[in-house]
């Protein structure tokens, strides 16, 4: 096919027209500028991104008691049902509802008169067989002189020697009677036998009782107090040996009653293990000075056998949860924000151990966690 010269001709002057509006543009920047502008409408970059400020806590190293937690429940050492010993009507409760008493505090008052007046009748009683007694003493002593001279039979001076034997058992069965008319008029004061705090009154003024009727009341010792638990066949190995170097402190603390907690000591262990649950009873006696805890009561015990040297603390308000586990930030190289998984060990207060995922000298973000991600640059507040 023929070439056609006027398709060359036509190009050729196309690239000399660039070509000059080239060098044209050199001797002017401006208009070269224009030219490699970004179209009108384009996107701009994005700024950085600015630096969060955040607060930040080092890790701490120390010494924390090694502790076994369990759920429990309180018991009280001596619980009684207070009942009668004699028959009479209630005179009237001494004590309101629900008061704590001190050992011997009057509690109920029966009414006394009757045994008033058995009391009265056998004193009497020993008064007359004393006087008894008494001549019985002064005929022997005469009949002692007489049977001597021939002027006493021999019988009579028996007889009378048996009529001060007879006086005197009467004297002692006397004194017997007295003893129990005492005991029971004493009865009819209704007393405690411990210190504790009494229930709900069962037996208002003018009821009639008698020994194996209804109870009146209820006692039980609050200070010092029982707290049960059951820990696990694996967990029996660490109590006993640190039983065996020394007393085994605990710690109860009342659900939902933050910073409350109570002082005691492990005290018993149960001589079997149950084969259905692989637990054994054990028990902690508490003190209880301020009478807050009360039998039946489900609470927590901590029990510290042992120490922990060397510990890496942080504050509990830095750990975050997430699907994968526990974690912290840390603030990483570039001061950039590190997301590190740990795993946490005992619980000391504001601080909980970590036993895997940071070591010491780690910068532990403490604040603004909502606001930052890994990744993400951060700024250390200063003084921290």
């Amino acid at each position: 096919m023929a070439k056609n010269p006027i398709w060359k001709i036509t190009t050729a002057v196309a690239v000399l027209a660039v070509a000059g509006g080239l060098v044209y543009a050199r001797n002017e920047p401006g208009l070269l500028a224009s030219l490699f502008a970004a179209p009108a409408g384009a996107a701009t970059p994005a700024p950085a991104m600015p630096a969060m400020p955040v607060p930040v806590t080092a890790v701490v190293k120390k010494t924390i008691p090694i502790t076994l937690d369990y759920s429990a429940r309180t018991e009280s050492i001596r619980s009684i049902v207070l009942q009668p010993k004699v028959q009479g009507y209630i005179l009237d409760q001494a004590v309101a509802d629900g008061a704590d008493v001190r050992q011997g505090d009057l509690l109920y008052r029966i009414d006394p008169r009757d045994f008033q007046a058995a009391l009265d009748q056998v004193k009497a009683q020993a008064q007359r067989d004393a006087a008894a007694l008494d001549y019985a003493k002064a005929s022997l002593t005469r009949g002692n002189e007489l049977s001597k001279t021939g002027f006493l039979s021999k019988d009579t001076f028996d007889q009378r020697a048996s009529a001060v034997q007879q006086g005197e058992a009467a004297i002692a069965a006397d004194k017997a009677a007295i003893q129990t008319a005492e005991l029971n008029l004493g009865y009819t004061e209704i007393r405690a036998p411990f210190a504790g705090r009494v229930g709900r009154n069962q037996a208002p003024s003018g009821t009639l009782v008698s020994p194996g009727s209804n109870p009146l009341n209820t006692l039980v010792q609050l200070s010092p107090i029982y707290v049960t638990f059951s820990p696990s066949e694996a967990d029996l190995a660490l109590i006993q040996k640190a039983k065996a170097t020394g007393k085994v402190t605990a710690e109860v603390v009342v659900p939902g009653e933050a910073g409350a907690s109570h002082k005691g000591e492990l005290t018993f262990i149960d001589n079997a293990i149950d084969h259905a649950t692989g637990t054994i009873t054990a028990r902690a006696t508490i003190a209880n000075d301020d009478l807050s805890l009360l039998p039946g009561q489900y609470v927590n015990i901590h029990l510290t056998i042992g120490e922990q040297p060397d510990a890496l603390m942080v504050p509990q308000v830095a750990l975050g949860s997430s699907q994968l586990g526990k974690y912290v930030y840390v603030v990483g190289e570039g001061s950039k924000v590190d997301m590190r998984l740990v795993e946490l060990g005992t619980a000391d207060g504001a601080l909980i151990s970590v036993t895997k995922g940071i070591k010491e000298g780690d910068q532990i973000i403490s604040g603004n966690l909502q606001k930052i991600g890994p990744g993400m640059p951060v700024q250390v507040l200063p003084g921290k």
